[in-house]
């Protein structure tokens, strides 16, 4: 049996550059993974990504612009503390972390979860990402492939495919 991985664009398409990971999600749709990778836009359905975490997924990674002090379009691997999720999750945002204390407070399980995050430039009510997220988004499609070979695949072959 194959390990079960969810690989998540989330964003705003009409905030400029909040809409990263919906375009890398885009550019994925028609490529092959192995089985058992689900590859899926979830834009700003916040509640809708927390229940698919909880699903039964082995590992995910999730993919959204990112604010860390960096250089607009500067890409980042990070691996969340679940743990410190709290407070009173808001159904309309989707903040990542907003969707871990939701999956905190059903006291669902969550899977390995890894970001692939892109430091994203002024955000401002239009449609299109700057030049500098566009071209992170090209770097973006090996650094996935990376993370579910690095990160991914090794936690899942270690833990058997169990989470």
């Amino acid at each position: 049996m194959s390990a079960r991985v969810l690989v998540a664009g989330v964003g705003n398409i009409f905030f400029g550059d909040d809409g990263y990971g919906c375009e890398v999600i885009r550019r994925l749709a028609g490529r092959r993974f192995a089985p058992g990778v689900h590859v899926e836009d979830y834009g700003i359905r916040g509640t809708h990504l927390a229940f698919e975490l909880m699903s039964g997924y082995d590992a995910a990674v999730l993919i959204d612009a990112v604010a860390r002090g960096g250089a607009p379009g500067t890409l980042y691997v990070i691996e969340p503390d679940l743990d410190a999720a709290s407070g009173t999750p808001d159904a309309h945002s989707m903040e990542l972390q907003n969707v871990f204390t939701f999956m905190k407070m059903l006291e669902g399980v969550a899977p390995r979860i890894v970001i692939v995050g892109c430091e994203a430039g002024p955000q401002r009510e239009e449609m299109g990402l700057s030049q500098a997220v566009k071209d992170a988004v090209d770097k973006t499609i090996p650094l996935i492939d990376e993370v579910l070979e690095k990160y991914v695949s090794r936690d899942v072959a270690r833990t058997g495919g169990k989470g």
